[in-house]
């Protein structure tokens, strides 16, 4: 295979002292690579050190086959456009010539812009959604305007690989999801290789074709998210003691609420999910089921409590389920009917909410977890 960019036994550190050691990563052109691990761990000076803003310790960095060391600046800003969580704060200039910065390496000695250049601004901007702030002072922009900018300054300056630490840090939703679309695109139409660190695993796990783990002074991981990511690597790569993450859903939940069950909830289908949560956020611990593993409600609640009572999927619940179930229903002060509708495979559920209503156990039925709140338990 034809990879574009590579790293061989890369090690990167500050001042001789190696930080993280045996980087081996290797890229074809249009593929998005990103870093994801706790803070400190050391992905901003991974991405310093293969755009060589910092002097590697040991190994290579190959752009094309070629030895990052050996292409001049100007032949390297040609392959290399990079957007830093580091603020630049030019002084009088507008969001154009922010912008226009990314044609120098392309123009004269004097710096003077053609009338293609003024047209790859333009296009930069536009593709950014930036035409608006065209002439406006860039020290006037918000944060999320600003990385705005800079983007629009790498798209204008043509590369081949587009680097960027934290790309969507400073972005409310829609400006990430327009962000990433927009790094997608570039990926899969002008066969640009990023690389990027990114917070947001959902986000990483979505747009990226692989994904780089980094954890104390090695490489945890590297390849296609689909294939390095279990449900207990998050866990593991940042040290989550308490809450967990979701594989399946891309979503943290906090942490579980100790103790016995003092509420039963009877759902599935996705209907208990909310009150789950609503429980979570009040720390009253709760048990629930009868629930199908394939459920839903089922992958959120093994996250939320350790009372779950799960029958395989695509068929029956049993009366050994169903013994569990009342079990812990049993040692409830109340029991939440979430309305999941019953049919033939889960027609136990209702023998449940039977059993509460025969044992005297306060039943709480409703639509929605607003009511959870109000609720004496």
């Amino acid at each position: 295979m034809d990879y574009y960019f590579k790293t061989e036994n890369l090690s990167v550190g500050y001042n001789g002292n190696t930080l993280i050691r045996d980087i081996n990563v290797k890229l074809e052109k249009g593929k998005i690579l990103t870093l994801i691990g706790p803070n400190g761990a050391g992905k901003s000076t991974i991405l310093k050190s293969i755009t060589r803003q910092l002097d590697t310790i040991r190994g290579s960095v190959y752009i094309n086959a070629q030895e990052i060391s050996e292409w001049s600046p100007k032949d390297m800003a040609k392959q290399v456009a990079v957007v830093l969580t580091d603020r630049i704060r030019p002084e009088l200039m507008t969001c154009a010539e922010v912008v226009a910065m990314g044609r120098y390496p392309y123009t004269n000695l004097f710096g003077k812009l053609t009338p293609k250049d003024r047209e790859a601004v333009r296009e930069a901007l536009e593709r950014v959604h930036a035409l608006d702030l065209a002439e406006q002072d860039f020290t006037t922009l918000s944060d999320g305007q600003r990385q705005r900018i800079m983007l629009a300054r790498a798209i204008c300056q043509e590369p081949e690989i587009i680097v960027l630490d934290e790309p969507t840090a400073y972005l409310d939703i829609r400006h990430k999801i327009e962000l990433l679309d927009i790094l997608r695109e570039m990926a899969q139409k002008k066969d640009i290789i990023v690389i990027m660190s990114l917070h947001e695993i959902d986000l990483a796990m979505k747009i990226s074709d692989y994904l780089l783990c980094v954890k104390g002074d090695t490489i945890e991981a590297f390849g296609p998210p689909e294939v390095i990511l279990e449900n207990r690597t998050i866990e593991h790569l940042y040290d989550l003691s308490n809450g967990s993450y979701n594989l399946l859903f891309g979503s943290i939940e906090l942490t579980k609420p100790k103790g016995a069950p003092r509420v039963f909830v009877v759902a599935g289908g996705g209907y208990g999910i909310s009150f789950y949560r609503a429980l979570q956020k009040r720390e009253v611990p709760f048990a629930t089921g009868i629930l199908f593993e394939n459920d839903v409600d089922c992958q959120v609640a093994t996250e939320l409590s350790n009372h779950v009572v799960a029958a395989p999927a695509f068929e029956a619940m049993t009366d050994e389920h169903f013994g569990k179930a009342s079990s812990l229903l049993l040692q409830c002060e109340a029991v939440i009917d979430a309305g999941t509708p019953a049919g033939s495979f889960n027609r136990l559920n209702l023998k449940l909410l039977e059993l509460a209503e025969n044992n005297s156990i306060p039943i709480h039925c409703g639509k929605s977890a607003a009511e959870a709140h109000s609720w004496n338990t």
